[in-house]
């Protein structure tokens, strides 16, 4: 009677889904919608963060007379803490897990920019800028990461590419609210502000935001917690007696050895170049072209009316072009796109005459430019395995970063040189050709992997239930 009992109910098998393919096959629920937007405002209070302390340093300058080259350190400060912050804290994602980190690095430069309000020497709001720009520096590129990882392949690159938009959005934020609050309540206001949003965002984020369901997988999260994250993406999908891997796990020990595995040795190195190149020229521009463009005779309120159109570009670039990298090979649109940028900013240089033409080449450069970095960030989260792909997002942008320090020291540096302008917009296109091209390379790269398969075994963890 046993056995024929056993033989009418044989015990069940568990079903092994894989984490990645759950995803894709569905669309974008109400959940990672909500993902989304929690990581467009951290990357948003970025943004703030680093157009606010442009506005506030006259400010800063007049109250404590200090001279032009006193305040360089403090803009120093703040791009060094964002090299360290996603050098040092990127493995730590890949160990402590995404949402973790994250909070870890909300409260960091939370607490670190309201106490900058407090600062009462140059030294100390020096140290207090480092300090925030770590955890600005971590924050962003897990805010990329988990982003990337709740998202359906075929809408990935917009999704990610419209997060990133945030940064943006935090900027304009940040001249408009360092506008209404310096006159009347002065510049430590503005970074009170800065350090306020943040902590009110914390308890949000540790109440909705979830902890990335492809790391969950890949360190042997029980599967019932793996399950119930799933079913609010899938809710229609069976997830009983299922298990569930990650196929797209490096087989090194270390996340940073990871990014050096002969597999994706070559493509590390291009996009450290890409990234390089990228940053050096966005911030050269950012910094200097309302200089650049003042120089030529324009009244201040027209090199600002111009220098804006950069960050206008750069946000229709971002979003436009993450809609063409889910619809047509991803490298080509990027090396594209990288490569007319140095056509547009050479062409400044020789339209500073005519502002509304030098308005248009400005527009362009800053789509092609900005907008293909916000799609480079995306392309880096998919390229790099579960396992470490928050650090290779952050060491990319912490190579990435040490070009935009040598891209505000070039601008001067040109400058003093008295290069002419058309000479000088040419030279600081070439960077952004090289990263066209570092991308076409990049791109090849992954065609080449595509057809031979992976070049290192790949590890499939499956989650204990």
């Amino acid at each position: 009677m046993t056995e024929q009992h056993a033989r009418s109910h044989p015990p069940q098998t568990a079903r092994v889904l894989n984490i990645a393919d759950v995803i894709d096959r569905n669309g974008v629920s109400r959940f990672q919608a909500v993902i989304v937007v929690l990581c467009f405002l951290i990357v948003a209070i970025d943004g703030f963060d680093t157009a606010a302390i442009g506005f506030i340093a006259p400010a800063i300058r007049a109250q404590w007379q200090l001279a032009p080259s006193q305040l360089a350190p403090v803009f120093g400060a703040g791009l060094a803490g964002l090299m360290a912050g996603a050098l040092l804290f990127g493995p730590f994602a890949d160990r402590l897990g995404r949402k973790r980190l994250l909070l870890i690095c909300v409260l960091g430069f939370g607490v670190a920019s309201a106490a900058s309000a407090w600062a009462n020497s140059l030294g100390a709001l020096i140290a207090l800028r480092f300090l925030t720009g770590m955890g600005l520096g971590a924050a962003m590129p897990n805010a990329i990461t988990l982003t990337s990882e709740y998202c359906p392949a075929a809408r990935r690159s917009f999704l990610v590419t419209t997060m990133f938009c945030g940064f943006t959005v935090g900027s304009a934020l940040g001249g408009l609210v360092a506008a209404a609050l310096i006159e009347h309540y002065g510049w430590r206001a503005v970074l009170l502000t800065g350090g306020v949003a943040p902590l009110l965002l914390l308890p949000v984020l540790g109440g909705w935001l979830p902890e990335s369901v492809r790391y969950l997988a890949a360190t042997g999260c029980p599967a019932q917690q793996i399950a119930a994250i799933l079913r609010r993406i899938a809710p229609q999908e069976d997830f009983t007696h299922a298990s569930f891997v990650t196929s797209d796990a490096s087989a090194a020990g270390s996340p940073i050895a990871g990014l050096f595995l002969p597999s994706l040795l070559r493509g590390t190195i291009l996009l450290w170049l890409t990234f390089f190149m990228s940053l050096l020229v966005i911030y050269l521009l950012s910094s200097w072209l309302p200089t650049l463009l003042r120089s030529t005779g324009v009244t201040l309120q027209t090199a600002a009316l111009v220098t804006a159109m950069f960050q206008v570009g750069g946000t229709v670039g971002a979003i436009v072009l993450g809609w063409l990298m889910d619809r047509v090979n991803p490298h080509l649109v990027l090396a594209a796109s990288y490569t007319l940028a140095g056509l547009f900013i050479a062409a400044i240089g020789n339209l500073t005459a005519t502002p509304w033409l030098a308005a248009l080449a400005v527009f362009g450069a800053g789509f092609c430019v900005s907008g293909s970095q916000v799609g480079a960030n995306a392309l880096s989260a998919a390229f790099y395995p579960t396992d470490c792909r928050a650090t290779g997002v952050s060491w990319a942008n912490g190579v990435g970063r040490s070009g935009s320090v040598v891209g505000s020291i070039a601008g001067g540096a040109m400058l003093t040189a008295g290069m002419t302008m058309p000479a000088l917009f040419m030279t600081v296109g070439v960077p952004a050709v090289i990263a066209g091209v570092s991308m076409l390379m990049f791109g090849l790269f992954r065609g080449s992997q595509s057809h031979a398969g992976p070049a290192t075994p790949l590890i499939e963890r499956t989650a204990s239930r």
